[in-house]
């Protein structure tokens, strides 16, 4: 017989020499990139949930409950975190941290629904009998917890017709409202009768005029900063004056907006360009900053232009050029290179100009992240790298100081010896650099 004392190599999806991770990396590595069913370059939405599944029972309950409530309120994800508590709800082990995480993860009542549409999803039949299947207590715990939180205008907001509703987690759970107000809200819930929440969909769900639904909005400063900018292109067609649209670009709040969010919507609405490059650099003027020399190394890769949801035009190589342009303006001294088949290096420009220099550097080809390193990297020197890390060669330990943020939901990661890894892309990436580093 064959013999089954064998070294087991792991391998990226391009061939290169990878790092077999324990599973809490793993786990890490997996969710802090996965838009929950969305298929990535190299993997299947269903194969990136299936991981997280199985992962979530090899790790440590309390590292689950930390790493969902880091995706959520870190790098800001929804779906993908609410699948975890799913998870830890199935093992014992891991119950008795549901209802509390369960919690804390829900922050807009519709995740309340879209909890209960994952946790009977794997359920056979039609919706109506999904619904008979028992909820555990831990479960019931968390969702009145969460639902307590939401006030009359929230609910009314996010009642929407679906399998599950706002009204059935009510019934499910049997909460008790905190005060007479709250029970009133309940009632308005049940019923029906809660006011529909002043928003654009319903505006123009309703049929007005559109021009006039954002111009009110903008006036009573309804429109949030997400709403503001996903529909910069429909204000444009429905004739709100620009001078209005660049004054609510001015003084929307940005502290929630990641920076790659600026780019999608500098894609589909040019003429705003300098307004929402000006309100990206203004969130980043109390950001820390990362003193000494810094070079940063971006993954131009065929596979980072694929998007990151099918609703979406949105792409790994954004979100790499926002945290580029994050970085550009809160490291003391840059130099900024790109690699795909080889590497290019590109001028330290400031905001949207630096996006066009990354993206236009160089053609967009095969992923060899070993020798890039190996040309860019200085002894002595920070050296930073925004990458899928699907790499064909291998990967060398940094020279100095080595991050590799990792973009992707792939398995097996890359590089090896001391390099600090770092999953997702939000803006707390660069925090954490300069947190680890000493310099907040």
């Amino acid at each position: 017989m064959s013999t089954l004392n064998k070294i087991k190599r792991v391998f990226t999806r391009e061939g290169g020499p990878a790092v077999k991770l324990g599973p809490e990396a793993e786990l890490r590595r997996t969710l802090m990139n996965c838009l929950l069913w969305e298929d990535q370059f190299y993997d299947s939405g269903v194969t990136i949930a299936e991981r997280i599944r199985a992962l979530v029972a090899e790790v440590k309950p309390e590292v689950c409950a930390a790493l969902a409530v880091e995706a959520r309120e870190a790098m800001k994800l929804r779906h993908a975190p609410l699948l975890v508590v799913r998870e830890m709800a199935r093992l014992p082990s891991h119950r008795g941290l549901v209802a509390e995480t369960l919690a804390r993860v829900i922050q807009r009542p519709d995740e309340m629904t879209e909890f209960l549409a994952i946790y009977w999803a794997d359920a056979l039949g039609p919706m109506q009998q999904r619904k008979k299947q028992a909820v555990s207590a831990q479960v019931k715990k968390g969702l009145a917890r969460a639902l307590a939180k939401f006030d009359a205008y929230q609910l009314a907001k996010y009642d929407r017709d679906g399998a599950v509703r706002l009204r059935d987690v009510l019934f499910l759970v049997h909460a008790k409202p905190k005060d007479a107000e709250q029970e009133k809200v309940w009632k308005q819930l049940v019923d029906g009768e809660l006011v529909a929440a002043d928003t654009w969909e319903v505006g123009l769900s309703a049929g007005e005029d559109k021009r006039q639904v954002f111009e009110r909005l903008i006036a009573e400063k309804k429109l949030g900063a997400l709403a503001l900018l996903r529909n910069l292109r429909l204000m444009q067609k429905a004739g709100v004056p620009r001078e209005v649209i660049a004054g609510a670009l001015s003084q929307m709040r940005t502290e929630r907006v990641l920076p790659f969010r600026f780019i999608t919507a500098a894609r589909h609405a040019p003429d705003f360009e300098p307004e929402l490059e000006q309100a990206m650099l203004s969130s980043l003027a109390g950001h820390v900053k990362l003193p000494g020399k810094t070079r940063l190394l971006i993954d131009v890769s065929g596979s980072m232009d694929a998007v990151m949801s099918h609703q979406s035009e949105m792409t790994r190589l954004d979100a790499a050029c926002g945290l580029a342009i994050l970085a550009r303006e809160v490291c003391e001294e840059v130099e900024i290179f790109t690699f795909s088949q080889g590497v290019k290096k590109v001028p330290p420009r400031h905001g949207f100009a630096l996006r066009d220099a990354i993206v236009m550097s160089q053609p967009h080809g095969g992923t060899y992240l070993g020798a890039a390193v190996s040309e860019v990297d200085v002894k002595g020197e920070r050296l930073i790298v925004f990458t899928d890390e699907q790499s064909h060669d291998k990967v060398p330990a940094p020279r100095g100081l080595g991050y590799m943020v990792n973009v992707a939901s792939y398995q097996h990661a890359v590089g090896f010896g001391p390099w600090r890894r770092i999953d997702g892309f939000s803006e707390a990436i660069i925090s954490w650099i300069a947190t680890v580093e000493g310099a907040a």
